[in-house]
């Protein structure tokens, strides 16, 4: 008879008690905790102009620098220029132009076509705009005959006839470019000169074109209509030289003081009898 060695079953009996205890030490250790998320800082509202250009992609717009407003109206007394008949032309793109000159153009004695500005630098103005001014060609007349711009400010032409047109653009006596522009081209843009005042502009195919665009070291200009008015906003408050600019009558300066509670006024006055402007 063979005695069993009690060693032997001692070690099985160890070996199966352990077992359950190493398949306990290899379960997954559970996951770490995420950390807790930092409580953003406390955001202060925008202002309200601020809050209106905040959204993706927009632009915000230089603030006016000031309130003020100065309006008025410029007239006319005498006799009014008769205004010569313009050359026939043949070219159909051309119906529906003007028939007569449109250099002096008056109606219930108040003068068109005068550009209103105020002269020199303005503290805290807004810069030139990135937008451009726009010189049309719409049945053989560039439209708008008078307008001002910021001095370096881009100037775009174009050409809504259906026909050739070209740009001359001359500065005093010195020409500046003088481009071609075929029927319903493409828009042709030029940088305005920092030293031009004014630009003047003709046409070489329809010489009867003209038009002007008047430089100006600040925003705060305007051209008058039919009703010979005008209206400068944003300004701040001060005393100011604004002129009145005309393109064969001259100038005429007025001293305005401006406020930011009361609009101010002024009023120019033109005769025939008035020295030409010097183009």
């Amino acid at each position: 008879m063979k005695l069993r060695t009690p060693g032997l079953s001692m070690v099985a009996v160890v070996g199966l008690l352990a077992l359950p205890a190493c398949k306990k030490e290899e379960a997954p250790a559970p996951a770490a905790e995420a950390p807790a998320r930092a409580t953003p800082p406390t955001q202060q509202p925008l202002p309200p102009a601020a809050a209106a250009g905040a959204g993706e992609g927009a632009a915000v717009a230089p603030a006016p620098a000031g309130n003020g407003v100065v309006k008025g109206s410029v007239s006319f007394t005498g006799t009014v220029p008769v205004m010569a008949d313009l050359a026939p032309s043949v070219d159909p793109a051309c119906d529906g132009r003007p028939e007569k000159e449109q250099s002096v153009l008056v109606k219930d004695g108040k003068l068109k076509n005068v550009l209103v500005r105020v002269r020199g630098a303005v503290a805290g103005a807004p810069p030139a705009p990135s937008t451009p001014v726009v010189v049309d060609q719409s049945k053989c007349t560039y439209v708008p005959r008078v307008q001002g711009a910021m001095a370096g400010q881009q100037v775009v032409f174009k050409n809504s006839d259906g026909t050739l047109h070209n740009v001359r653009g001359v500065v005093g006596a010195k020409p500046l470019f003088n481009v071609a522009q075929p029927p319903l081209g493409a828009p042709i843009q030029k940088t305005l000169p920092s030293d031009a005042e004014v630009l003047r502009l003709k046409c070489d195919v329809h010489p009867w074109m003209a038009a002007y665009v008047v430089s100006n070291a600040n925003p705060y200009f305007a051209t008058t209509g039919d009703d010979g008015t005008f209206t400068l906003t944003g300004l701040p408050a001060g005393t100011y030289t604004v002129e009145a600019w005309h393109e064969t009558l001259g100038t005429k300066t007025a001293e305005v003081t401006v406020k930011d509670d009361a609009p101010a006024d002024a009023a120019f006055t033109f005769a025939a009898t008035d020295a030409p402007a010097k183009p």
